[in-house]
């Protein structure tokens, strides 16, 4: 069932690691099919080399597990997944990672701002969600507001997640995102001062061009 789907968060969840954004089993991803409203998600603690497209759970908009050939169970952040796609319909879907550099910014509670235009990939600012303990409902609800602001927002004190049209389009803003808290980290460095914001008028400029 909807193997195209589980091949390619296969293939994305296997990039985040060769990239350094994720660990062994850290990190989850998910993609909703637009026909059935399933859900294609990772398993929880399962070794990339040793998944396959079998090793990716099928559920449906509640959680409940449609198809699941390996006996795994769905990643333990299933409910932030889940509550990414009920509040944004136009989400369909989403990856978590644990990247060095958004991290960093994650445990200071301190959101990315627009310094440089590839913002614009992901909404312009990188907002914090407020700390919920992993794997509860509390982190579920926190990403809610975020998600309004930014197709991008930061876990505090955990991680970093973003949404998209596709499983590879979410991924491109999470590798944005990333190289977005490398620039900020060290341009604060660097100046020693927080660097200027590129204002929303010139962001529209360029988008209306």
């Amino acid at each position: 069932m909807l193997e195209n789907i589980k091949e390619r968060i296969l293939k994305i969840a296997e990039k985040a690691e060769n990239d350094g954004l994720i660990r062994h089993g850290s990190g989850n991803f998910s993609m909703r099919d637009e026909e059935t409203g399933y859900i294609c998600i990772t398993p929880t603690g399962q070794d990339r080399e040793d998944s396959d497209i079998d090793s990716i759970l099928v559920i449906d908009i509640d959680g409940n597990i449609v198809e699941n050939k390996k006996g795994l169970k769905p990643t333990s952040e299933t409910l932030m997944h889940l509550s990414a796609y009920r509040n944004r319909e136009d989400v369909k879907a989403v990856c978590h990672t644990h990247a060095i550099y958004s991290t960093i910014f994650a445990v200071q509670n301190k959101e990315i701002p627009p310094v440089v235009f590839e913002s614009m990939m992901f909404g312009g600012i990188v907002p914090v969600a407020k700390y919920g303990t992993p794997g509860t409902t509390e982190l579920a609800d926190s990403i809610i507001e975020p998600l309004k602001k930014s197709d991008a927002c930061l876990l505090e004190k955990h991680g970093v997640l973003t949404v998209g049209n596709a499983i590879e389009e979410a991924y491109i803003k999470m590798q944005y995102v990333e190289d977005m808290a490398k620039i900020y980290l060290y341009s604060l460095l660097l100046g020693q001062k927080e660097p200027e914001r590129i204002p929303q008028s010139e962001f529209d400029k360029v988008l209306n061009r």
